[in-house]
C-alpha cells in the first residue's frame, strides 16, 4: 500500500458485528487501549442488538473485546476531561443506565466472552449480559474508589447486588480490588471457565448456540420476568450521590492523575 493510500485509509471501526449462523457475536475493537469503551461504543452496542433482534436470523449475542487483552477496560477516562458540573455527571450516568437497560431488556440471549480485563463500564456490561464464559486470565473489578473516585449508579449496584449479592457488591466496590477467575466463578460473576483465551469465543459461540435452539418464548419469558424482579426489589434516587462524586475536587484529581498515570492525593471534597 502506498504512503498515500495509508493515509486515506479508512480508521478501524470501533464496535464490530458479525454473525456465526444464528449467533450474532459483537466486538469491542480498540485493543490498543484495551477496548476502553467510548460514547459511540456505548451506543453501538444498544444499536447492534436493537438490529439483530429486527432482523429475525440472529437467536442469541455474544459481546467480546478484541485483542485477548481486555474484554473492556472500562469508559475511555479522556471523555471525563469535558465535564464541567452535575449536568455533565448525571447525562452521563442516565447514559450508562440507559445502555445497561436496553442490553438488560434485549429479548434474546446474551453472553460475554471475557478474556483479561474486564473493569468499570466493561464489568457492568458484562454483569448485565445473560451468561459469562473467561479465561483464567481474568481480572475483574469496581476500582473507582482508587482510580476516579467516581460512583456507580444505583441500578448498576442493583445489577451486581442480584448477581453477587450486596456483600459482595459492597466489598468489590469498596476495596476497589480485582477478582481473579476463580474467585469469579466461585461467587458466580463469572458462569463458566476455559482454560486459555483462544478457547473463550468459541465456547461462547457454542453456548450461544445450544440457547438460540431453545423455546424463545421460555427464554424471553424468564429473561423479563428477572428484570421485573430486580426493578421490583430496588429503587430510589441517586442524582444527589452521582452529584456528589462527580461535581467534587477529587474526582478532578482522580481524572487527571489517571491521565498522568500517577497516585490520586484524595482530599474528601
Amino acid at each position: 500500500m502506498t504512503e498515500s493510500a495509508q493515509e486515506s485509509a479508512a480508521p478501524e471501526p470501533e464496535i464490530l458485528f458479525h454473525r456465526e449462523e444464528a449467533v450474532g457475536v459483537i466486538t469491542f475493537n480498540r485493543p490498543k487501549t484495551r477496548n476502553a469503551l467510548t460514547f459511540a461504543m456505548y451506543e453501538g452496542l444498544v444499536r447492534l442488538c436493537e438490529e439483530a433482534v429486527r432482523g429475525g436470523e440472529v437467536k442469541a449475542i455474544v459481546v467480546t473485546g478484541a485483542g485477548g487483552k481486555a474484554f473492556a477496560a472500562g469508559t475511555d477516562i479522556a471523555q471525563f476531561r469535558s465535564f464541567s458540573g452535575a449536568e455533565d455527571a448525571l447525562a452521563y450516568e442516565a447514559r450508562i443506565d440507559s445502555v445497561l437497560d436496553a442490553l438488560e431488556s434485549c429479548p434474546l440471549p446474551t453472553i460475554a466472552a471475557i478474556t483479561g480485563a474486564c473493569t468499570g463500564g466493561g464489568a457492568a456490561i458484562a454483569a448485565t449480559c445473560d451468561l459469562r464464559i473467561a479465561s483464567y486470565d481474568l481480572k475483574f473489578g469496581l476500582p473507582m474508589a482508587r482510580t476516579l473516585g467516581n460512583c456507580l449508579s444505583i441500578a448498576t449496584l442493583a445489577r451486581l447486588s442480584v448477581l453477587i449479592g450486596s456483600a459482595r457488591t459492597r466489598e468489590l466496590v469498596l476495596t476497589a480490588r480485582l477478582v481473579e477467575a476463580e474467585e469469579a466463578q466461585a461467587i458466580s460473576l463469572i458462569t463458566e471457565l476455559v482454560e486459555d483465551s483462544y478457547s473463550v469465543l468459541p465456547r461462547a459461540i457454542e453456548l450461544a448456540h445450544t440457547i438460540a435452539g431453545h423455546a424463545p418464548l421460555t427464554v424471553q419469558a424468564t429473561k423479563t420476568g428477572l428484570r421485573r424482579l430486580r426493578q421490583y426489589q430496588t429503587g430510589g434516587d441517586d442524582a444527589d450521590l452521582v452529584s456528589l462524586c462527580y461535581t467534587s475536587a477529587d474526582f478532578r484529581e482522580g481524572l487527571e492523575a489517571f491521565l498522568a498515570k500517577r497516585p490520586p492525593v484524595w482530599q474528601g471534597k
